[in-house]
């Protein structure tokens, strides 16, 4: 019998799924056998909201330190650099490009896409890269034994960009407005809705184990329980 998907709404410059990224790993690793992880990528900053770092960086100054603080991740400093010195940065943030790169990663592991969604996150809030430049993505692909020429290739490839298109459009159809979000996919159309906003091991465990029970039980009468 064909697992259930655990369906992870995330994008890359949402720093509360950076924070919420060890959360999803583990779960991923724990429940392996009994849940297949997807990642989809929500498009948080694309067309009209699309702006300069230094357009938010005020905000993210002040907010980022909370996520620490409850996350137990750590914003490396040159992410932060970008983050105390806005004017004197050329950072665009830009949903797309990162969003492409998951895409193209996801059809080579696709049994590890939390991993790979955290390790695109980690590039710019742990080492300060600039995800809307290919170079960005250079050694991380190296380190997964892919040809880097050829991934940045991709990035341009008009199939991989729709195909982050049709994941942000996804994210709409679940009804998802904020990032992370988490749903268990019982069939095509009974999802449980298990998280929204930063959620702890223990407790999106828990959830998680419950909705699995009743998907076993009851074919999934608790749609988008809590």
């Amino acid at each position: 019998m064909e697992k259930p998907t655990l369906i992870y709404c995330y994008d890359a410059y949402c720093g509360w799924c950076y924070g919420f990224s060890s959360v999803m790993k583990r779960i991923a690793v724990e429940f392996i056998d009994r849940v297949q992880v997807e990642v989809l990528s929500g498009g948080m900053i694309i067309e009209d909201r699309i702006q300069p770092i230094e357009a938010i960086a005020s905000y993210i100054e002040s907010a980022y330190p909370r996520v620490e603080e409850l996350t137990g991740v750590t914003f490396g400093s040159e992410y932060l650099w970008h983050i105390r010195n806005p004017q004197l940065s050329d950072w665009v943030m830009n949903s797309e490009k990162p969003s492409i790169a998951l895409s193209i990663l996801k059809t080579y592991f696709p049994g590890q896409q939390a991993k790979l969604a955290s390790d695109i996150q980690f590039l710019m809030y742990g080492e300060g890269r600039d995800l809307c430049d290919d170079e960005a993505y250079r050694a991380l692909v190296i380190r997964y034994g892919l040809d880097a020429d050829q991934f940045i290739r991709h990035l341009h490839d008009e199939s991989f960009l729709e195909q982050a298109r049709y994941e942000f459009a996804l994210c709409k159809q679940l009804q998802v407005s904020g990032f992370p979000a988490v749903l268990l996919q019982e069939n095509e159309s009974r999802f449980h809705l298990l998280a929204r906003g930063y959620t702890d091991y223990d407790t999106l465990a828990e959830r998680l184990s419950r909705a699995l029970g009743d998907v076993k039980q009851v074919g999934g009468d608790n749609e988008n329980r809590l």
